[in-house]
């Protein structure tokens, strides 16, 4: 399997645990009971019932070492996780996890087969060249996609804050109340807004989670990047099929630490596919260390790199 395959398992896997959490009471917030509940129990800090059993200022000093422990250290703990993440894989969640990401890509493909381009706005360089195809199929998947994943998600994004069992006996039973209707609407109408109009720009520019991966990644001398074999150049077919596989825009013959890069590894497959399996000139480092995939770090020559050529200054 090439990178492609494992990046889709992994993407639909992050998936399926983003919409079973809160199934299997993982983590969700219960609106009716006002409870949070981790991994089937209730989240509580116990700090009234401690407060009047001992007001005594070793009392008081075990509430303030409770509270830190269950409030302030678990949200300290996940602040830190993306800038930990972009620091040493930088953006690699958003471009093998993210489920957002992972329909952004569903919305580019569908339009692609539909349009000829990535988006409905222009048609860029970089758009891939599409065999032909039927377009009324991939027209029925779009309106099908279109309709059924943003519900789907709704339905489930709304189960970290209405119990799933009671947003499913709304379904069934077709009644459902205020809260649970305006959570399933809500995120419809947010997750098919986002795969029509802006897509991968939120990715770029918005997503919170992907800007502190950006930063990390870019001040980190070990985070996970792409690069190029540039002491293998003149080996490159200007075929451009790296940046037409690109749906972030990046300009991988550059080789530089271009902050949109989400590591997805798509012009590793693309050059692969064009000089032959293991012959690609990218590959995965971490800092200088060459990663992934083997065949393409065999191929590393031993000459020590410099700095990209364009294709007119090539000798």
């Amino acid at each position: 399997m090439n990178i492609t395959v494992y990046r889709r398992i992994t993407q639909i896997a992050f998936i399926l645990l983003i919409f079973l959490m809160p199934v299997l009471d993982i983590l969700r917030y219960d609106t009716a009971t006002k409870e949070l509940i981790v991994f089937g129990n209730v989240w509580s800090l116990g700090l009234k019932h401690g407060f009047y059993a001992d007001q005594s200022v070793t009392g008081s000093l075990h509430i303030a070492v409770q509270f830190f422990l269950k409030a302030i250290l678990p949200w300290i703990f996940i602040l830190s996780i993306f800038p930990i993440l972009g620091f040493l894989t930088g953006r690699f969640f958003c471009g093998w996890l993210c489920p957002e990401g992972t329909l952004f890509e569903l919305a580019d493909y569908l339009t692609l087969k539909l349009t000829g381009r990535r988006n409905f706005y222009s048609k860029k360089p970089n758009d891939p060249d599409i065999n032909g195809g039927n377009k009324a199929v991939y027209a029925v998947i779009a309106v099908l996609s279109a309709v059924v994943i943003p519900l789907v998600g709704g339905v489930a994004l709304t189960g970290y804050f209405v119990a799933p069992k009671t947003i499913w006996a709304q379904i069934v039973n077709w009644n459902f109340t205020f809260g649970v209707k305006a959570g399933i609407i809500g995120v419809a109408i947010y997750m098919l807004t986002t795969s029509i109009f802006v897509r991968h720009v939120l990715c770029r520019f918005v997503c919170a989670a992907g800007l502190m991966q950006m930063l990390f990644g870019w001040v980190s001398p070990v985070s996970l990047r792409l690069k190029m074999d540039t002491a293998r150049i003149t080996e490159c077919t200007d075929c451009r099929g790296c940046e037409k596989a690109c749906f972030m825009n990046v300009m991988p013959r550059k080789n530089k630490r271009d902050i949109s890069c989400v590591n997805c590894g798509a012009c590793i497959v693309a050059c692969n596919k064009e000089l032959g399996y293991g012959r690609g000139l990218f590959h995965y480092s971490f800092g200088e260390k060459c990663a992934s995939p083997s065949e393409n770090c065999k191929n590393l020559t031993k000459i020590p790199p410099y700095p990209a050529l364009s294709l007119t200054e090539r000798p």
